[in-house]
């Protein structure tokens, strides 16, 4: 079996663009992790996070299984309902 590594080693050969397109997922996956692990810290279900975003449970539920990307919009609304904050900050 292979390991992530190996896959985005694979990419990175194959893909003229697999290096970004990496760098993207895990970016974006990094983000999840951290609302789906603010979420259970905090003892909230998805419903509950959905119903205070005012939204479906079924988005909730999307995003967090990275089944649709957010948009920008949704992950303030959704970072702030949690007591996060999304920040910008200069790349390497």
């Amino acid at each position: 079996m292979k390991t992530w590594n190996d896959y985005k080693e694979h990419i990175k050969m194959v893909a003229p663009d697999g290096e970004k397109e990496i760098a993207e997922i895990e970016a974006l996956s990094q983000i999840i992790s951290a609302i789906i692990e603010r979420r259970n810290s905090l003892g909230i279900s998805q419903r509950e996070l959905a119903a205070i975003c005012n939204m479906p449970q079924s988005s909730v539920a999307r995003i967090e299984s990275y089944k649709t990307v957010p948009k920008l919009d949704t992950l303030i609304k959704i970072t702030k309902s949690l007591g996060l904050n999304l920040t910008v900050i200069p790349a390497n």
